[in-house]
């Protein structure tokens, strides 16, 4: 095999969000598209690689999958993967934290993450994209970032190490899917939605344990929908994380991305920002597409607000944690529940892991 690829996607990662992405890829793409697909798992990697021309083959899409062994946890390993691919855009999935912590039960990690909220684990998710970010800020500073984990979150992390980051998918994305498609051909209204990833939760209830929660914001052309429950009553999600939705929601966006087209949509985090808006891709740059009435400051706000009641929030280069999050960190003692440099991101990377580590061998 070649030393180098011909890159326009580098998907980082092969579990099943990376899988989502790479074959629906494969089954959708309009312009021709190279995708390389990375990680450690060899056996997981051929068979993505085998599924993912068979798709395209079976499909007639002009898209071809190549693969590259790599292990993002090993020093420069990061470096090694941007160096080989120079990717238009690339797309990291891997995480050392999996996703399965939202519906796992049964040890003293996974209850402190339902205690807490997931913000428990935003620094297992920002440390294999803040090298992915690093590399490419040192050498191919021309690729574009989406960071796949936790990126309501994790992307201003990812900003305050000085990594540019274009968005994230999921989140605002499985909202603003599921409600258009409950809409059906009948929603000829500009839909619109505004959400933190917090706003979830509610909708993985029956509609009755609705009550209480904080929904999402949705407008209808520039007209906000006064009841979100009550309009939207029909829709529910899966009690574990919604991949046919969110690991699909990104492709439409990566490959009007690779192919210089203009795009609109909905993606959590975009530069940096907290929780998740409605957007357009235009020559390569991601806007804010906001109903009118609705300012950028009154936005970001609302977001912002989710976390900061609970959760994780970033005051420049420091982040903090805040409510019942904090409290349940200060309770088993991490070291840093008091916040943290985010240049330190490594330091307490390891000592959160040994955190989990022994909060995992002990019951809930």
């Amino acid at each position: 095999m070649s030393d180098t690829f011909n890159t326009d996607v580098l998907i980082s990662g092969t579990g099943i969000f990376a899988g989502r992405i790479a074959l629906d890829i494969a089954s959708t793409a309009q312009e021709p598209i190279n995708v390389v697909i990375a990680g450690r798992n060899r056996d997981r990697l051929d068979w993505l690689r085998t599924a993912g021309n068979a798709r395209a083959s079976m499909f007639s899409r002009p898209a071809s999958f190549s693969t590259m062994e790599v292990d993002l946890l090993e020093e420069g390993a990061a470096e090694r993967m941007i160096l080989k691919t120079r990717p238009k855009i690339a797309v990291q999935a891997a995480s050392v934290q999996t996703s399965s912590v939202i519906s796992d039960s049964g040890n003293a990690w996974t209850a402190l993450v339902a205690e807490g909220g997931l913000s428990a684990t935003a620094i297992f998710q920002a440390l294999l994209t803040s090298r992915v970010g690093k590399a490419i800020s040192e050498h191919s500073p021309t690729s574009a970032l989406i960071n796949c984990c936790f990126p309501d979150v994790v992307n201003a992390m990812i900003q305050a190490l000085g990594h540019k980051v274009l968005c994230g998918t999921g989140n605002v994305a499985i909202l603003s899917n599921v409600f258009a498609g409950a809409r059906g051909a009948a929603g000829s209204e500009h839909l619109r939605v505004l959400a933190h990833y917090q706003n979830l939760g509610a909708w993985r209830l029956t509609r009755e344990r609705r009550n209480g929660a904080t929904p999402p914001r949705v407008f209808l052309d520039d007209r906000e929908v006064e009841d979100v429950f009550e309009a939207f009553s029909t829709v529910k999600l899966t009690p574990e994380p919604a991949i046919e939705v969110s690991g699909a929601s990104g492709v439409t966006l990566i490959c009007a991305y690779a192919a210089g087209r203009p795009w609109s949509g909905h993606v959590p985090g975009p530069g940096g920002l907290p929780g998740g808006y409605p957007v357009r891709l235009e020559a390569g740059e991601l806007h804010l597409d906001l109903p009118e009435g609705l300012t950028r400051k009154e936005a970001i706000s609302w977001n912002h607000a989710f976390e900061a009641k609970n959760g994780m929030v970033l005051d420049g280069q420091r982040a903090h944690f805040t409510g019942r999050l904090k409290a349940a960190f200060e309770r088993v003692g991490f070291a840093h529940a008091g916040g943290f440099e985010v240049d330190r991101l490594e330091e307490v990377f390891r000592d959160l892991a040994l955190l989990r580590d022994r909060l995992s061998v002990r019951p809930s």
